[in-house]
């Protein structure tokens, strides 16, 4: 007699991914979004391997296949990918994990969650939260209180609470609306208390997960090239084409090394502080990836922004994920790091 039914294989990640791809764009919220999400976790393609254990570099690879598809996916799969290793790093190993998780730890001065009750690890939040990226589509965040020793304090929150008020008038922005960031509002709401006072900055995988946005901006990047080098194999291509794709090589090659270079950092001192390495990365990232995004739209012009629902996407969404970088500030701290280390050698 036959057996009962064979359990069946969900489908592969890139199966997963390309249909995702192929879909014309829309402006605005996309329900698309947290079904594919939901997708990816229920078939485990969120169980990546954590920074600093000798992978960290296939974290980061499927991280940036990841944002090639679509960078709005790309946000709610960082920041979830991202919420897990922090559990994993600072939460007992009790804590359930179940849900899509954001983690929200921006602190502009207007806006700043305090925990304004204390009992154990149960905490109560008031203020404001601002920067809160997929807060419409996802379960549960980690987000940065202050408590009342004016410290940051690590608190999990679940997003269907009724204490908390979701103002969603801030976003204006066209690039990244598919995951709107936006403010919440809390009134005495309920969290619970990750960590210690102060962990979430000090711990390793602060700067770890920071090189993981890198990998976003290059999978992003490095999708847009594609189209460049498909335009070049193509008869007509003339030299203007093919300079602009060298270029566009030399870029995305100088921050493929500097990615595999901080992954082999991280994983050879998986409890140093990479804010260094890390750094320095998302610094080359950044300047390849604009280059990259001024040379495809030279090269290609007007047609597939308005023709190819991915690529419009892409060169929407980019320049606004880019802009997690602080520009200016960002090389500033880099440029007072290394004036403060006296070991950095630039020698070949």
């Amino acid at each position: 007699m036959l057996s009962t039914a064979t359990a069946i294989a969900p489908p592969s990640l890139d199966t997963l991914l390309d249909g995702f791809t192929a879909r014309p764009a829309a402006p605005g919220l996309d329900a698309a979004l947290e079904t594919l999400m939901r997708s990816l976790c229920g078939s485990h393609y969120d169980a990546l391997p954590l920074p600093g254990q000798g992978r960290t570099l296939q974290r980061w690879q499927t991280l940036a296949r990841v944002a090639g598809c679509d960078l709005g996916l790309a946000k709610l799969y960082e920041g979830h990918t991202d919420a897990l290793a922090i559990l994993a790093e600072c939460a007992p190993t009790s804590f359930a994990r179940e849900g899509i998780w954001g983690v929200w730890a921006s602190e502009p001065p207007d806006a700043r969650a305090r925990i304004v009750a204390r009992d154990g690890d149960q905490v109560r939040l008031g203020g404001r939260k601002a920067w809160c990226s997929g807060a419409l589509q996802i379960d549960r965040a980690l987000i940065t209180a202050w408590d009342g020793d004016d410290r940051p304090q690590l608190v999990a929150i679940d997003l269907k609470h009724s204490t908390q008020r979701v103002t969603t008038q801030g976003w204006q922005a066209v690039g990244m609306a598919s995951t709107a960031s936006i403010e919440i509002d809390f009134d005495h709401s309920p969290g619970i208390a990750i960590g210690a006072p102060g962990q979430y900055l000090d711990r390793p995988g602060f700067w770890q997960g920071g090189g993981g946005i890198a990998a976003c901006w290059y999978g992003a990047a490095e999708a847009l090239a594609r189209y460049l080098r498909e335009h070049c194999r193509k008869p007509q291509a003339d030299a203007h084409a093919q300079a602009h794709l060298g270029a566009a090589d030399m870029a995305l090659q100088g921050a493929r090394l500097a990615l595999h270079d901080c992954a082999r950092w991280i994983d050879r001192h998986p409890a140093a502080n990479a804010e260094l390495p890390v750094r320095r990365t998302r610094a080359v990232v950044e300047a390849a990836a604009g280059d990259v995004i001024r040379h495809v739209g030279r090269a290609l012009g007007a047609t597939p922004f308005c023709r190819s629902g991915h690529f419009a996407r892409l060169s929407a969404d980019l320049p606004v994920y880019l802009r997690q970088s602080h520009a200016e500030r960002d090389l500033a701290a880099l440029g007072q790091h290394l004036a403060g280390t006296v070991s950095e050698d630039w020698s070949l």
